[in-house]
């Protein structure tokens, strides 16, 4: 319909939204706890564009893993999650045995309507009955950027000798991607529109043969390797919205990158149309996010602030509204690959071609050739 995701009837939690709908008591999840005892949650963010906050009333958490990946513990009484996200917290049941809500709602700081009501589950002391009343976390504000920030900043790797941070010191080779919307003309769409998300201008088109066949066979005209580095047409990407099209184009287009060698990719959040928090996932890698900020990135000034001593690594991350993130990772998975951005898509090929006993490693807009 050329229209962006409906706006969601609940979130939920376990697949049942809890109590404060107007459901029956079978439409909440509920998980019974012993005194004394610590325990991990595995929590998942399985929504479809929804960064989320989540919380245990009377409860600290403790991180201690995200994307499989081991961090610095650390405690908190909420934690952010995006799209795609995997986040694993120790609680300890040490309140005044009880009934007490689990919660979950939507954060949005950018100026884009939302679900913002609350999905419940219920943690019971064993022994409580259900009569017990729960009480409710007190979540951040729908739209509270310095505690997401905040929250991103604690994120860190263990480093040590037996979970050390293997970040990439020397760079090969440096990405800039801008992250934004697009308009394309629809007649058959609701307002003459279709909205559709690309890459420095550039929207992926799924192409009918693999990608990975296109290239092992030999056939033609199925992509080409010149998806660019930078944006084609620099402006202020944080500016202004611009509601004017900046010629976004469609192809399946990637872009080569060498066997082991070493990538750092910024991605740069636009104001086309508005700006969005973008979760962005890399298939096949984990990454290092080495620099997160608002605003436009500063090549002159933004790399000295990096954390490249313990940042955390994982397989997803933000991309905050309005803002960048910088990630640095090593191509030594050859494969096919796609970068996943909410609201669009980035692919990325890596590939290991054995009739000509070459490696190559392709990202999104990748891939790489060596010997």
């Amino acid at each position: 319909m050329g229209l962006p995701p409906n706006m969601s009837d609940a979130h939920t939690i376990n697949g049942k939204p809890g109590p404060l709908f107007p459901c029956s008591d079978k439409h909440t999840f509920a998980m019974e706890v012993e005194s004394g005892k610590t325990y991990l949650l595995r929590i998942i963010n399985a929504a479809l564009n929804d960064e989320l906050f989540f919380g245990i009333a009377g409860h600290n958490m403790t991180v201690v893993e995200v994307d499989a990946v081991y961090t610095k513990p650390f405690t908190t009484q909420t934690i952010l999650i995006a799209p795609g996200q995997t986040t694993n917290v120790l609680f300890q049941a040490s309140q005044v045995p009880g009934r007490y809500f689990m919660a979950t709602r939507a954060f949005m700081d950018a100026p884009l309507p939302i679900d913002n009501r609350t999905a419940t589950a219920i943690l019971q002391y064993k022994g409580i009955p259900n009569t017990v009343l729960p009480s409710l976390p007190q979540l951040p504000a729908y739209n509270d950027t310095k505690f997401a920030l905040g929250y991103s900043q604690k994120l860190r790797s263990l480093n040590t000798p037996l979970f050390p941070a293997n970040v990439p010191l020397k760079v090969d080779r440096n990405l800039f991607y801008t992250v934004g919307f697009g308009k394309d003309p629809c007649p058959t769409c609701v307002n003459g529109t279709r909205l559709l998300a690309s890459l420095n201008n550039i929207s992926f088109v799924m192409p009918q043969i693999g990608l990975l066949q296109a290239h092992y066979f030999n056939i033609n005209g199925v992509f080409k390797t010149n998806f660019p580095d930078k944006p084609p047409t620099p402006f202020n990407y944080t500016g202004v919205p611009l509601t004017a099209s900046l010629g976004t184009v469609h192809g399946t287009r990637l872009s080569k990158i060498a066997f082991n060698s070493t990538v750092e990719l910024v991605l740069q959040d636009t104001n086309l149309l508005t700006v969005e928090s973008h979760p962005f996932h890399l298939h096949g890698y984990n990454f290092f996010v080495v620099g997160t900020g608002i605003g436009n990135f500063d090549p002159a000034k933004d790399p000295a602030k990096y954390n490249l001593v313990d940042p955390v690594e994982r397989n997803t991350v933000g991309v905050p509204t309005g803002g960048w993130t910088a990630i640095r990772f090593r191509a030594d998975n050859p494969g096919v690959w796609f970068h996943a951005l909410s609201f669009g898509a980035a692919y990325w090929v890596g590939i290991k071609n054995s009739i000509r006993g070459r490696r190559r490693a392709c990202i999104r807009s990748i891939c790489s050739a060596a010997s």
